[in-house]
């Protein structure tokens, strides 16, 4: 891969992973709900996760959809009804204000990585990354693909966990951290609907 095609690849992937989707409303919403240290296994598990997936992707994952297209429509709807019970528990976690009758906690290390393979905007992003960026599949490139998004995902990602753990004193009032969760619950919805619709 060329040093111009690198940084082009650097800027795509910051600009992929810095914009709101599901992984950063999920790590905004658990930066509110459980601070910036619980928080940092389902960071970790989001950055290896995705670098992994994009690793899948690139080596012919994505050609099961045209093997057998109704995978495509079956990968849909499961991504859909998890989203819609990861909104659901969004919605009602009870994070810093909950009382020891209602414990929540964050997603964990692997929950996190494996998400990234029901993620619509992950799949989007993968499949981009890897047609754009190593057409011809190359395991080098693959890997350099998976690699960049990696260590991009870290910093990226740790904005959206710090902007909640920010928040976090604020929304230390039942009330208020209700109508935020409630909030991130249909932000994360409306985030994936139009990929979901398609």
């Amino acid at each position: 891969m060329t040093p111009e095609a690198l940084s082009t690849l650097a800027v795509f992937a910051i600009v992929a992973t810095v914009t709101p989707g599901p992984n950063n409303l999920m790590l905004m919403s658990s930066g509110v709900n459980f601070g910036l240290r619980r928080t940092l296994p389902h960071l970790l598990g989001v950055a290896t996760g995705f670098a992994v997936m994009i690793a899948g992707v690139g080596m012919g994952v994505s050609q099961v959809f045209e093997w057998y297209p109704p995978a495509y429509d079956i990968l849909r709807v499961a991504c859909g009804a998890y989203l819609i019970y990861l909104a659901y528990k969004m919605a009602f976690s009870g994070g810093k204000v909950t009382t020891q009758k209602q414990k929540t906690r964050p997603m964990t290390f692997f929950q996190a990585a494996m998400f990234q393979w029901v993620n619509p905007k992950g799949w989007t992003m993968a499949i981009t990354a890897t047609s754009l960026y190593a057409s011809d599949h190359s395991v080098i490139g693959v890997l350099i693909i998976a690699g960049v998004f990696g260590l991009v995902c870290l910093p990226c990602n740790s904005l959206w966990v710090g902007i909640g753990s920010r928040l976090a004193g604020f929304l230390n009032v039942r009330k208020r951290l209700q109508v935020f969760n409630f909030s991130m619950a249909l932000l994360l919805l409306g985030s994936v609907l139009p990929t979901l619709v398609q």
